[in-house]
């Protein structure tokens, strides 16, 4: 059996997180900051948050970026629900943005044309939360220069992109820009469960750290230098959003392996470019601007019917070979269409839904694996 996705644990991981059970703290103690830290060290940014999940990290940086009830929150139509329900945390109301039929991210033509339209109307969103789809970056410095014309904050939602780059410089080192990372199993590297969140600006970061453990800020009261330890106060509505020295553990040991996990990631997608069939199939692209994680292998039907694509995916289970659907657009949940949306409302997210398939990568992955999906999925054109 080859599963689109799953984690790689080594025996250096184990050990690690086996110590920790063995010491004196497995929750609150000194791995979270020592992972904190690594991760700060190695994307370049000055603070980092963990938490134990991607989506954790992304309501508490809301929070941080003060949006509250009435606020407009977009994000991109084709993405996880997590990137859309952290803004319903808030009280906020929720639009999308629809896609570009290339890389799959949000289309900044059509974001452009949306702003215009909204500040007419004086409906501007408070935050955008792009998405670093299938782990390779949005055109960041369009967006950027849209947040200052349209004064929008960029909450970017790399969960696919720990170790992706933009125009060379690592995801989550911007100064103005909170990025959220994913330690989810299927991720680049895994906690079990957990997530993380980056800034260069200090008050953001207080007021994430601080929202993650109930809103609790420690006192720094130099008349009880003695007790200063035992001493907090709520200053936030928090939650308990903590990960723990379990966790962390094994993250310590897994962002060692980061590099690696990449470079095994990028050399199947090479394979797969060269030898899938591409008369029948769109390939994924990468940007110049661009060094994409390769978290997902995505490609497109072309010219056929959502029911072909279900039968490649029914074709390859009943040979051992399991996919993913990256994603149904949030729009089409039905949660959402209570909301008011509906089908046809993001035309592009809707035909990419219809014709895409997310193919197995991971690093656990060998060549002759990857080899005997390219050959079934090729003959299955024939």
């Amino acid at each position: 059996m080859i599963r689109y996705s799953e984690q790689h644990i080594d025996h250096e991981d184990i050990s690690k997180v086996v110590k920790t059970l063995k010491s004196d703290f497995i929750t609150t103690g000194p791995k979270i900051p020592e992972f904190e830290k690594n991760l700060s060290k190695k994307i370049n940014s000055k603070y980092s948050v963990a938490f134990n999940s991607a989506t954790s990290a992304l309501h508490s940086a809301c929070i941080a970026l003060g949006l509250k009830k009435n606020d407009w929150l977009w994000t991109s139509a084709n993405s996880f629900v997590a990137s859309a329900n952290c803004g319903l945390y808030c009280g906020a109301k929720i639009d999308f943005i629809d896609i570009e039929l290339e890389t799959f991210n949000i289309d900044l033509e059509k974001l452009e044309i949306k702003l215009y339209k909204a500040k007419k109307k004086k409906l501007l969103p408070k935050i955008i939360i792009p998405i670093v789809f299938a782990g390779q970056s949005y055109d960041r410095d369009r967006l950027i220069n849209l947040s200052k014309k349209y004064n929008f904050k960029i909450l970017e939602d790399a969960s696919h992109g720990l170790g992706s780059k933009y125009k060379n410089k690592y995801l989550g080192s911007h100064k103005k820009i909170i990025t959220v990372f994913s330690f989810h199993p299927v991720k680049m590297i895994t906690t079990g469960e957990g997530g993380s969140a980056h800034t260069q600006n200090k008050k953001y970061y207080e007021i994430m750290k601080s929202v993650s453990s109930h809103g609790i800020v420690r006192k720094k009261n130099h008349l009880n230098k003695g007790i200063n330890h035992l001493l907090y106060e709520q200053r936030y509505l928090g939650f308990n959003y903590r990960l723990t020295d379990i966790q962390a553990a094994l993250g310590i040991s897994q962002l060692k392996k980061l590099n690696i996990f990449i470079k095994k990631r990028k050399n199947i997608a090479k394979i797969y470019s060269k030898y899938l069939d591409n008369k029948n199939l769109i390939l994924p692209t990468e940007k110049k601007y661009a060094k994409s994680t390769f978290h997902l292998y995505v490609v497109l039907l072309k010219n056929h019917p959502q029911k072909k694509r279900n039968d490649l995916i029914f074709f390859l289970k009943k040979n051992k070979i399991f996919t993913n659907i990256h994603y149904k657009p949030i729009h089409l949940q039905p949660y959402f269409q209570k909301l008011g949306f509906k089908k046809g409302d993001f035309k592009n997210a809707e035909e990419y839904y219809e014709k895409a398939i997310s193919l197995p990568i991971h690093p656990n992955l060998k060549k002759r694996q990857v080899m005997s999906i390219i050959k079934k999925i090729n003959n299955f054109f024939k």
